[in-house]
């Protein structure tokens, strides 16, 4: 519990230095602490030591937010077509 108000101080002091609020800096360190995670996902990713079904399983996300953060940065993966193909 002491760390928790040691945290919630130094936003707070950090919140009356800056533009931002309080809600703002959480937010935007969630961003950061998620990205490095990403970040350090797609290095296994590219090094097929990691499955996309790992990934997203330890990052909590899905499947389709993971192929559109791969989408952003430009990294190549296989497209699967799941749909049924049409006989004639």
């Amino acid at each position: 519990m002491r760390g928790l108000n040691k945290i919630k101080t130094e936003i707070e002091a950090f919140a009356s230095d800056s533009k931002n609020s309080e809600l703002e800096i959480i937010e935007a360190l969630k961003n950061y602490y998620f990205n490095k995670a990403v970040t350090a996902e797609i290095k296994l990713y590219k090094k097929k030591k990691k499955k996309v079904a790992q990934i997203t399983k330890d990052l909590k996300i899905s499947h389709r937010r993971f192929y559109a953060i791969l989408e952003d940065k430009k990294i190549s993966f296989t497209k699967y077509n799941k749909s049924k193909p049409e006989t004639a």
